[in-house]
């Protein structure tokens, strides 16, 4: 309607202004374009939208890791996963034993798995628990990518838990947690 208005006035069909055939016009546009933005960031019903690092950011956290255990004399591998357990960053430091690829993607994917129903934090508080457990309430059949080894933190921005960070091959796995909470430290801020 706005832009019939519009129209008239610009082929003399209507006594309107040309200014505010314009404004309406432009007006018209923008509130267009404002409906599609406005539809593009809302969620279609059934779809869920989870929230993850960006490959940078990823990519710098592996690396932060992997500096922090190189300072401290370990060569260690880092992998960063999303909520679903898919790599999005890894870095071999040189000199990280082969089985630290695994190993670090293990305790990572152990993170985001096992550490957000019970609310904890690490495979250190997931092993701690099942610790302290009769053995009939610990699982009996390995779970596949599965490891009760210490050195894999969930990753949070806020409060809201978006991945997880494994790191392999420091001589015991609280050191691999300390790189890897070294590393977190240095970019929470920008998790936010």
């Amino acid at each position: 309607m706005i832009c019939y208005h519009a129209h008239q006035h610009l082929t003399g069909e209507d006594g309107m202004s040309r200014a505010l055939a314009t404004t309406l016009a432009v007006f018209a546009v923008l509130m267009l374009g404002a409906a599609v933005d406005a539809s593009a960031q809302t969620a279609a019903p059934g779809l869920v939208t989870t929230q993850k690092l960006s490959a940078a950011l990823a990519n710098e956290l592996v690396g932060e890791s992997v500096a922090a255990c190189a300072q401290k004399g370990y060569t260690v591998t880092a992998v960063v996963v999303d909520l679903d357990g898919v790599r999005q960053a890894l870095l071999r430091g040189n000199g990280a034993p082969i089985h630290t690829l695994d190993n670090a993607f293990y305790k990572a994917y152990s993170a985001a798995s096992l550490t957000l129903a019970r609310k904890e934090n690490s495979t250190k508080e997931v092993a701690d628990r099942i610790g302290k457990n009769p053995p009939t309430t610990v699982p009996q059949t390995p779970l596949p990518n599965v490891t009760y080894a210490v050195g894999g933190v969930t990753i949070k921005a806020g409060e809201t838990p978006i991945g997880a960070i494994g790191v392999s091959g420091a001589p015991g796995g609280q050191f691999d947690e300390e790189c890897a909470r070294a590393a977190l430290a240095k970019i929470k801020d920008r998790m936010k």
